[in-house]
């Protein structure tokens, strides 16, 4: 049975016009932000409970791979000139995210080669990168978004991706956060406002019938 209050919201945004279909356009890349161990080890401050989000990820960058689709990979790091920014004052976890800090490191299950690995400083895989570059050096028009934590790298990449104009798609399955309302309330908000928000057997379908 439907939650007639989700269903009221959802018709409410509607009839204020959000909620536009994006769609998928001709060329696509695939960007998994930041699913690196500060979030998968129980002695990390910054673990969230989100192992849930390994297979999706794992299965849609395989796919993508399988079919060509250029694959991306951000971690996250902390160096001496970021120490007095407002970002790591207002989130100071992230100064564990040391270079050489194991806890900085790619989750191991993650297929990522390291021609596909970049750095980033700040929230968004575009802030501050090529990342933009590289995807308009591809002519890619369509970025699927997967990683951690939705309301925070993962939400601010996709306001990038409208930004510059991409197809935004972020894969329902393969995101998550330490907090499940937070989770919730985010991916609503970025369906309604910033991106496309979509399952992971739609996302698999649309790759596979590129090949």
């Amino acid at each position: 049975m439907s939650d007639p209050k989700k269903t009221s919201r959802e018709a409410d945004y509607r009839s204020a016009g959000f909620k536009g279909d994006i769609g998928f356009g001709t060329r696509a890349a695939v960007v998994v932000v930041d699913v690196v161990l500060a979030y998968f080890d129980r002695s990390s401050p910054m673990y969230a409970g989100v192992e849930a989000v390994l297979d999706p990820t794992v299965r849609l960058v395989r796919a993508a791979k399988a079919a060509r689709i250029p694959v991306f990979f951000t971690r996250q790091l902390f160096e001496e000139l970021d120490d007095d920014g407002v970002y790591a004052r207002k989130v100071p976890a992230l100064k564990l995210l040391r270079p050489g800090s194991k806890l900085a490191e790619l989750h191991p299950d993650l297929p990522a080669i390291p021609n596909e690995v970049f750095v980033k400083h700040y929230p968004s895989a575009f802030h501050r990168t090529d990342f933009a570059d590289r995807l308009r050096q591809l002519a890619v028009d369509t970025l699927i978004i997967t990683g951690l934590t939705t309301s925070g790298c993962v939400r601010a990449t996709a306001m990038d991706c409208l930004l510059h104009d991409l197809h935004g798609i972020v894969v329902r399955e393969a995101v998550g956060d330490r907090d499940r309302a937070a989770h919730d309330a985010n991916l609503f908000d970025i369906d309604n406002k910033l991106a496309d928000v979509k399952h992971l057997v739609d996302v698999i379908a649309w790759i596979l019938a590129r090949k």
